[in-house]
């Protein structure tokens, strides 16, 4: 009897442990918890970004007419009409997927470096599985585009799903992006620390104690797993590639420079190819038609510049090529790039952007002995540094692109140039075009945020929430003595004055009102010579710094909230004391997540 009831005793307590409520507890008040579920998150991630890469192979073996194992752009012998029919096709089922589609189509969805600025790490799985989605018709069928930009958005919409499930707290959501865009690039590229520092760099937009962990075991996770699917990626061969001296510090950061702005005319162009499809009111269905007909007409030329360009750039950083080669090859990959993404192709330029920058390195590399009589590098080391260089002018993170760099050469001489570039190219894309290419265009879209930092906290702390509603009125036809009998001193700081249409006229301190001399005001007079602020007030919908800085331009201590402009219809009041306390409040609350104190 009584082992019966220790039984059942000991299943309740396994069924309480089980529960949802209880395992979101666990989760939530233990820092083992969290890394459990980076964990999962990494591994999921590991296992969808090789599902998406093999499902691209496959598109196209299929399209093109590839063998098992062949690389889209290092093959030669593909007809002219497929290396036409593949990318038109690509850009008609892309077309016609908008036509057909429900308004989910025509949303945009949000992606990790905004929702981790502006929704404190809130995604939508299902707009990411169509950015994904896209993103995998647009590489699949040959699209100048990388894959990079669909693994982020998968591994961090899933990311963002399980930790919804799970009530995470919003500095622990943002976290968990963060592991899931770092497990998605460790998985593309076989390299955790590149993973880990993208997540730091571009997803969570800082580096700290408390991120360190669980952000590198997601990046390991999804290292493993992927390694487990479809065995280890092997790093590049460099063989002896000459002595380092001082002086290649000066041409490492030279190349950088150059490559920087590279870079700036990529972003520029892609934008300007928008604008003008936008211009000529090009429909957003017929674009990627044209894009992939235009990017099949380059495949004509060089099929080096069909989809992300992995087998391509293999292929140049082991052969020597002449300078008008490797100069050919650069303007046709930049040009498929720039239509691709301009015209309406889903991916990114992260590999792009790499292979580009790879040609810039070995075309440098053959004016480099002229530049530098003493320069002994060889071009596959030039290939390295400009590859590097040229991802963090377009990516940004530029810890990332150095890390990338170690990781896939082994070799901590090559990353020191690696770095010098990097640094380099990093200032000049900042001092002379402000951002990356990500950052760059949420502006364009009107958002004004410089990384992934998180920001959304400023917008989601507005006026409505923050004033008080239990406001003070009176007509404005009231006399001062009716002012006085109403408002006895002690019974409130300060009335709102309201006109028979109970709209907003203005404030009056209850204390003025009652230290004017009885002798020297007419006590039935109207109250319109004690207003103040009759044409300044808050709207429900200012955030906490607007309402900040329109305290200090009013020069005000309070300021009544009306519905808008015209109708001025009162809501409540906000003083400034209580707007800087919350405001305070909240950053240190940011600041005590950042040293993990939260």
């Amino acid at each position: 009897m009584f082992g019966q009831l220790d039984l059942r005793r000991h299943l309740i307590e396994v069924s309480h442990f089980l529960a949802p409520s209880a395992l979101r507890h666990l989760l939530r008040s233990n820092e083992l918890g969290l890394l459990g579920t980076a964990a999962l998150v990494g591994a999921i991630s590991g296992v969808a970004v090789t599902g998406m890469g093999r499902a691209a192979q496959l598109l196209h073996q299929s399209v093109f007419g590839l063998a098992k194992g062949q690389w889209l752009s290092t093959v030669g012998d593909i007809s002219w009409f497929k290396l036409l029919l593949g990318p038109v096709s690509g850009g008609l089922i892309l077309g016609l997927l908008l036509l057909a589609g429900s308004r989910a189509l025509h949303r945009r969805a949000v992606d990790p470096i905004e929702a981790n600025a502006l929704y404190g790490g809130r995604m939508s799985l299902r707009e990411s599985l169509r950015v994904a989605f896209h993103n995998l018709i647009s590489n699949g069928f040959g699209a100048s585009v990388g894959l990079e930009a669909g693994y982020t958005q998968l591994s961090s919409g899933i990311a963002s799903r399980i930790g919804l499930a799970l009530k995470m707290r919003r500095s622990d959501l943002r976290t968990l992006v963060g592991c899931g865009a770092a497990a998605a690039i460790a998985t593309a590229f076989g390299a955790p620390l590149t993973g880990a520092f993208y997540a730091f760099e571009l997803i969570i937009g800082t580096y700290s104690i408390a991120t360190l962990a669980p952000v590198v075991v997601a990046a390991l996770c999804g290292t493993f797993a992927s390694q487990l699917l479809v065995g280890s990626s092997s790093i590049l061969e460099l063989a002896d590639f000459g002595k380092v001296t001082n002086a290649d510090y000066f041409l490492a950061i030279l190349l950088g420079t150059i490559c920087s702005g590279i870079g700036i005319l990529i972003m520029h162009a892609v934008v300007l190819v928008e604008r003008f499809a936008a211009k000529i009111k090009l429909p957003g269905a017929i674009q990627p038609v044209i894009g992939g007909l235009a990017v099949g007409l380059l495949a004509l030329v060089s099929p080096q510049v069909l989809s992300a360009g992995h087998g391509a750039f293999h292929l140049n950083l082991a052969t020597t090529s002449t300078a008008l080669s490797l100069l050919a090859l650069l303007v046709l990959k930049s040009l498929a790039s720039i239509l691709s993404i301009g015209l309406g192709f889903r991916g990114g330029l992260f590999f792009a952007s790499l292979f580009l920058g790879s040609l810039a390195g070995k075309l440098f590399a053959i004016f480099a002995p002229a530049l530098l009589h003493t320069a002994t590098l060889t071009p596959a080391v030039y290939a390295i540094i400009g590859m590097s260089s040229l991802a963090v002018a377009i990516v940004g993170g530029p810890l990332t692109t150095t890390f990338l760099a170690l990781e896939l050469t082994g070799d901590f001489t090559i990353t020191t140039l690696v770095l010098a570039a990097v640094i380099a190219s990093s200032v000049t894309v900042r001092k002379l075009f402000g951002y990356s290419f990500a950052i760059w265009r949420f502006h364009l879209r009107g958002e004004n945020i410089r990384g992934a930092h998180d920001v959304g906290w400023v917008r989601d702390l507005t006026v409505e929430k923050l004033m008080r509603h239990d406001v003070k009125t009176i007509g404005s036809d009231a006399s001062l003595a009716a002012f006085r009998r109403e408002f006895p001193l002690g019974s409130a700081q300060r009335v709102i004055i309201v006109d028979d249409a109970n709209r907003y006229v203005g404030i009056i301190l209850v204390p003025e009102a009652h230290t004017a001399a009885i002798e020297e005001v007419d006590q039935s007079a109207p109250l319109q010579g004690m207003l103040r602020h009759q044409s300044d007030f808050l709207l429900p919908r200012m955030n906490i710094l607007e309402a900040t800085t329109f305290f200090e331009q009013t020069e005000s201590e309070a300021l009544a909230v009306v519905d808008g402009p015209n109708t001025r219809k009162v809501l409540g009041l906000l003083t400034e004391s209580h707007t800087l306390r919350r405001y305070s409040e909240e950053l240190d609350l940011r600041l005590r997540e950042v040293s993990g104190r939260s």
